[in-house]
């Protein structure tokens, strides 16, 4: 049965994965707001990247499809301003939204149904085996736990966010829901940038 949410959105240039973590800094009053409700209901907002506008000052559109968010950790350095690190659960698609007298958007979503877990395909077991490389580099605390590599959809999207990637491709990623789809579109990306980096002998 299909999951329907009226939850706030939080447009970003960023795109959230589920399992994802986001950092955030809030000092603007509608978030500060909607990150005390968060906090006090242990309630959900989404995550959206940014169609038209900014982060700031007028409420920006989003892109239709995003992933809800919940707080995992937060900390008030001082009043008014909140450090939260979010955690990406589900991606949903926006039916309608509308703005509040305040400037924070809500919107009625639909949830898609999460994705059985499924294991890479033989010819792209080497992706788990480069984001192995990538946990030992960076530490396994960058990432939520538990780890699973023998997640296709786990391993896009844990890739996407440490690659140099382009905003519209992070999004297209978002948007694809089939793990061996998303699993073409990953290697195609790591094609890409391995062709654009300099020739390492200076040819």
């Amino acid at each position: 049965m299909t999951a329907i949410a009226d939850i706030p959105i939080f447009p970003l240039r960023t795109v959230l994965y589920p399992d994802g973590q986001l950092p955030l800094r809030i000092f603007e009053q509608r978030y500060v707001d909607m990150t005390k409700a968060c906090i006090s209901s242990d309630g959900a907002f989404g995550v959206c990247l940014i169609l038209d506008g900014s982060e700031a000052g007028v409420p920006a559109v989003p892109h239709r499809v995003g992933c809800s968010a919940r707080i995992a950790q937060w900390e008030v350095p001082s009043p008014g301003l909140f450090n939260l690190v979010a955690r990406g659960e589900s991606v949903f698609r926006i039916h309608q939204r509308r703005t509040m007298p305040d400037g924070l958007i809500r919107a009625e979503v639909e949830y898609e149904p999460a994705a059985a877990p499924t294991a890479l395909p033989e010819a792209y077991c080497g992706l788990a085996q480069i984001l192995e490389e990538v946990i030992r580099q960076v530490g396994a605390q960058v990432f939520s736990t538990p780890l699973r590599l023998d997640d296709a959809a786990w391993v896009c999207h844990r890739l996407a966010e440490v690659l140099p990637l382009p905003l519209a491709a992070r999004q297209h990623l978002l948007e694809t829901r089939d793990p061996e789809a998303k699993t073409e579109l990953v290697a195609e990306m790591l094609r890409t940038i391995a062709r654009q980096e300099p020739d390492a002998s200076g040819d």
